[in-house]
């Protein structure tokens, strides 16, 4: 074990873990508990490894790795075409990042449309960094790189709509929430109503289930509660209960 920790440069901990779980056994166990790993070991955890760099959860990980279907090189070649994609995006951040400075520093002024485009970049990098293995993990790669793609392509007149929407459904979510209205009112409607609006701006085919799974995160993981909950307190449970009663 401690040499495929040290190969791989995850810890025996983690291993143990994975043996646990079920994810990754060992080759052969001794006497002494000792764990050794042979090749095809060694294969599985390459996947595991790509598969988490890709924020794919473990569970799903076991399950692709365990299906009968599982073509190892077909697997590699999905692996590597997400990985170039991730490196695109990353060299046109980079770009648009550079570019920014360049501007700065000659003191030139950046035309509007090109900083419209680096806001959005910088918006999608911030919105990965902070929620992307999470939502890469809960609805899969291509969702969120639709969503991406879709928030990418919006002209200045659609971003200003969708940030439009964002605002009026913060301000009718928090005077509701003070006002004491409940989720199952007709203002709950409402604002299930504009907060569906805002999500197929970037999610075309937001579904019912999943627009009631998004707003279960706003309670599950306290960032997103944070974020609606950071002028009046109640509002990530207000919006998760009425999507839940009116999503359709």
């Amino acid at each position: 074990m401690r040499e495929l920790s040290r190969l791989s440069g995850v810890s025996t901990r983690t291993l143990r873990w994975y043996d646990e779980i079920g994810l990754l056994k060992p080759g052969r166990v001794a006497e002494s508990g000792y764990r050794y790993y042979g090749p095809a070991e060694v294969d599985r955890l390459q996947h595991i490894l790509f598969y988490r760099a890709l924020g794919v959860e473990l569970a799903r990980i076991r399950e692709c790795l365990d299906a009968p279907s599982f073509d190892r090189l077909a697997a590699l070649r999905e692996h590597l075409a997400a990985l170039r994609d991730r490196k695109e995006k990353l060299e046109g951040l980079i770009r648009s990042v550079e570019e920014t400075i360049g501007c700065e520093e000659r003191k030139e002024i950046m035309q509007d449309e090109r900083k419209f485009a680096a806001f959005k970049e910088k918006l999608v990098s911030d919105n990965e960094a902070a929620y992307g293995k999470e939502a890469r993990g809960k609805y899969g790669e291509k969702a969120v790189d639709a969503a991406n793609a879709n928030l990418m392509g919006l002209t200045r007149e659609q971003y200003d709509h969708w940030a439009g929407l964002d605002a009026e459904l913060r301000a009718r979510l928090e005077e509701a929430v003070a006002n004491g209205l409940a989720p199952d009112s007709e203002e709950g409607r409402a604002i299930c109503d504009l907060h569906r609006r805002w999500l197929r701006v970037t999610d075309r085919n937001l579904t019912p289930a999943k627009h009631k799974g998004i707003a279960r995160l706003y309670v599950l993981d306290e960032r997103f509660t944070a974020h609606y909950d950071r002028a009046v307190s109640g509002c990530a449970r207000f919006l998760c209960d009425a999507v839940d009663r009116w999503a359709e």
